[in-house]
């Protein structure tokens, strides 16, 4: 039988290791058009609740599986939000 614990961290990887196409892709073509900065802002968030969760609890799947989703998911979110600045300078310019 399988021990819970091992449950855990291969669910941790599957769902962590979904981040990198995604932070891969955006790091190779610089294209964030299509994500949402409302949906990854909360998303972002919410893994970081759940990171402090599982520092709370002492629970290591959780703290490692949300640590990396953290970290690649941010990624994400600040290069969004660098393009979306970028947008809104070029249109402040080009208004003036």
């Amino acid at each position: 039988m399988i021990d819970i614990t091992i449950l855990g961290y291969i669910a941790a990887l599957c769902t962590t290791c979904s981040f990198v196409p995604q932070v891969l892709y955006i790091l190779k073509t610089r294209d964030t058009a299509s994500i949402s900065l409302a949906m990854y802002s909360c998303f972002v968030f919410g893994v970081f609740l759940w990171f402090v969760y599982g520092i709370a609890v002492l629970d290591w799947p959780v703290i490692i599986a949300n640590a990396m989703t953290l970290l690649l998911s941010s990624i994400i979110l600040s290069l969004k939000v660098r393009d979306v600045m970028r947008e809104r300078k070029s249109s402040v310019r080009c208004q003036q």
